[in-house]
């Protein structure tokens, strides 16, 4: 990392310090009024996670619906969530996060097929035919203020492409969170210990009121090395089964700014932030050996990942003017990520190897929508009408460095550079690509017999263009492309029907019951790496994108019933759903020829897939004090033009945990539960997908606030995997072949969380 991440990390820690130091209790007690103690009952967990309130935020009423969960700050912290998978083992069953590509499964669909949002503003899926590794998981959990997760295809009427499994909505922290009542000042501090990971982390928090403007600063680091997993073999080579030593810094900085008008209904906003992370992997796997071309402790892999914005916002809310609600966002946003390589060749091609691949996105865009409620006879509407325009600027370039002389005149090396036909670099593998992408919606939750029944049909119109530009690093490429691909153009529609009937309204002791049944469909279009990737060459074997991919596309229903509230209550829904246009890599011509060593590949429209499968949620305050909660999924799903099993889909996977807490203390133990995944399909030849075993994990956690009264000062402790089960999490586990033994896929054992969190 160097002195400039080192000095960085200092920062940030000596920052956390300084403000729990002068937001000491006798410091914070001044000018600040505490606000009266919760009732006891209501003290131990704050698990609304039934019903999305979203009005008046980023995306927020985008996301409303039965199938939408939402996890708070407050619940974060409880369950020491700081990463996708610690949310899927101790919140949300059913979901997982595919460390091989780096993205979050929904209902067994990730990648580029599952839409991810910070406030608001999509996070693009790059890729290209070098890795297939993304950076959707490029924000920091600390710097949250809510994470909403919506299950299935529904989004796609509101959110638009790539929201085929469902979509991942998080909102950063805004001055209000940290500002309560009538105080001018606010601030939260948290620091800790994760051994998943080894990683120190700490994060600060500052926000104050000048009038009717508001300011917030947060800042985080998190620095560590490799994720755990219950591999015991320390050797070198396939038979490996432990990690690969690895060390990381991560960072993040996060400012905004709202002016709020007197009567507070309009609010306008800047926002900007960075995240970097970067990570430096000691390979020592089976891509070295002790007398092979790469060997340990020469061969070092990364991989950098940034994430930058700047933002304008406005939002408004005044129930019964012109128009009731409103919000708009105009930004700025930059993603960069770099796959690196640096080592040393021993054998072939003697001296020194490095690689830095880098895929960069610029996007400019504005999304905003209205909200408008109105009678009309005996029927409520409230009409959502709503915009998404952005344009993208993408480019790919490989740089490095090797001992190759220049390529002859026939193109092909021989003798003992042979293996320099395999070595393509300081190209680029696909041309810069223009994007453009233009989006309308309009919905209408049109209510009967006083609200209890309502039916909302919309539909969302999406068209885009990807147009690729001609540079010198991709025509003159290693798999010496002939000219330019041509642009590719589509639109589609996304209509959604959804209709709920309260059955029950305030119930003495199931509250309200509503039943509900929706059908939607939704699109994805194709990533400009599956549209123009190429990378290879004459000799060896070549991997070609199609620019006439169609979109995927997906037709489904949900149906279920959702009740109560946060002292009893729940969800149930039953959901089945038809995938087309599939884009999957296949071969297309065998080796031999101009390339012998792997034949053609590249991506197309070729699979019909099913998924369907059943979700709950319930929660239950059975006494004082006392909390239960559970959530449940279950997912089957099937390619309907070979009749196979899908292999991205996951077993059947529950979330049980009892709770007990006062205003000064709580404990959790909770258990995460799986079946086995038997139903898997062969990927390469007769070689079968990964069978995972079933498992159920232990987890236990406590907190305590020792000085309640004077100061917000919370010390907590989680141990995960109590009893070191060796376990697998199915979709984390490489398709195909396995390149390592079996347990290097493992899961972390027993691991210990501790965080002491300040707020005042």
């Amino acid at each position: 990392m160097g002195m400039h991440s080192v000095r960085l990390r200092e920062g940030v820690a000596l920052g956390t310090l300084m403000v729990v130091l002068l937001g000491s209790p006798a410091l914070a007690q001044q000018g600040r009024t505490r606000p009266a103690p919760a009732p006891v009952a209501e003290a131990p967990v704050a698990l609304d996670q039934i019903t999305v309130q979203g009005q008046g935020e980023a995306g927020g009423a985008l996301l409303q619906g039965p199938t939408t969960t939402r996890t708070t700050r407050e619940e974060l912290d409880r369950q020491q969530v700081q990463s996708i998978s610690d949310l899927a083992n101790r919140v949300e069953a059913g979901i997982s996060f595919n460390r091989q590509n780096n993205s979050i499964n929904i209902r067994g669909l990730d990648g580029a097929r599952v839409l991810t949002t910070i406030d608001g503003i999509r996070q693009p899926f790059l890729t290209d035919t070098r890795n297939d590794r993304s950076s959707t998981n490029a924000f920091d959990f600390d710097s949250l203020s809510t994470l909403d997760l919506l299950r299935g295809g529904s989004g796609g009427a509101t959110l638009g492409s790539g929201a085929l499994g469902g979509a991942l909505a998080v909102r950063t922290l805004d001055p209000k969170d940290l500002i309560k009542g009538n105080k001018t000042f606010g601030g939260l501090a948290k620091t800790g210990f994760d051994s998943t990971d080894d990683a120190w982390f700490g994060s600060t928090a500052v926000a104050a009121r000048l009038q009717q403007t508001y300011f917030l600063l947060q800042g985080s680091f998190r620095n560590g090395g490799e994720t755990k997993n219950g591999g015991s073999n320390d050797t070198i080579g396939a038979t490996r089964t432990v990690p690969n030593p690895v060390d990381f810094n991560q960072y993040g900085f996060l400012g905004k700014i709202h002016h709020y008008s007197a009567d507070e209904a309009h609010r306008f906003g800047l926002t900007a932030e960075i995240y970097k992370r970067e990570d430096r992997i000691q390979t020592l796997t089976s891509t070295v050996s002790t007398a092979g071309n790469f060997r340990p402790g020469r061969y070092e892999q990364g991989e950098d990942v940034e994430r930058k914005r700047v933002s304008l916002s406005y939002d408004f809310k005044l129930p019964g003017a012109f128009i009731d609600e409103a919000q708009a966002t105009l930004y700025w946003q930059n993603v960069k990520r770099n796959t690196l390589v640096n080592a040393y060749r021993f054998t072939s091609v003697v001296g020194p190897y490095a690689r830095d691949n880098e895929n960069e996105q610029n996007a400019y865009g504005f999304n905003g929508h209205l909200i408008k409620n109105f009678n009309t006879g005996m029927f409520s509407h409230k009409v959502t009408l709503g915009t998404e325009l952005r344009m993208t600027e993408l480019e790919q370039y490989s740089k490095g460095l090797d001992n190759c002389p220049t390529r002859p005149a026939s193109g092909l090396f021989t003798g003992a550079f042979t293996a320099c036909n395999n070595l393509h670099t300081n190209q680029a593998d696909q041309p810069k690509i223009d994007g453009k992408a233009v989006g309308f919606y309009l919905h209408d939750e049109i209510g009967m017999l006083d609200n209890r029944l309502r039916l909302t049909p919309g539909v969302r119109y999406d068209w885009y263009e990807e147009q690729p530009q001609d540079t010198p690093a991709y025509s003159n490429g290693g798999s010496r492309p002939v000219g330019l691909p041509p642009s590719s153009s589509d639109s589609a529609w996304s209509p959604r029907v959804r209709l709920e009937y309260d059955i029950v309204k305030n119930a003495p002791y199931v509250k309200d019951v509503t039943a509900f049944a929706q059908w939607s469909k939704g699109f994805r279009a194709p990533t400009a790496s599956e549209l123009y990737g190429r990378f290879g060459g004459v000799g060896t074997y070549l991997r070609v994108g199609d620019p006439n991919l169609r979109p995927e596309t997906s037709n489904g229903v949900d149906v279920g019933v959702r009740f109560g509230d946060k002292a009893f209550g729940g969800s149930l829904t039953y959901f089945h759903t038809n995938y087309r246009n599939f884009i999957d890599v296949v071969q297309i011509q065998a080796p031999g020829g101009l390339y012998p060593q792997g034949g053609i590949q590249g991506p197309q429209n070729v699979a019909r897939a099913e998924i369907q499968g059943f979700e709950a949620n319930l929660q239950y305050a059975f006494a004082q004090n006392w909390l239960a909660r559970g959530s449940f999924a279950y997912t089957r799903g099937k390619n309907k033009d070979n009749d196979t099993f899908l292999n991205s889909i996951p077993p059947v996977q529950g979330i049980v945990a009892v709770a007990y807490g006062t205003e000064r203390w709580g404990a959790e133990v909770s258990a995460k539960l799986a079946g086995k995944r038997d139903d898997v399909a062969a990927t390469t030849g007769t070689s079968q997908g990964f069978k995972a075993p079933g498992y159920a994990i232990f987890n236990a956690s406590a907190w305590w606030k020792p000085m309640p009264q004077i100061a917000d000062l919370e010390v907590q402790i989680g141990v995960y995997n109590i009893f070191d089960r060796k376990y697998f999490d199915a979709v984390n586990v490489p398709t195909g072949v396995l390149a390592q033994a079996r347990d290097y896929y493992s899961e972390p054992g027993r691991t210990v969380k501790a965080t002491v969190k300040y707020q005042f």
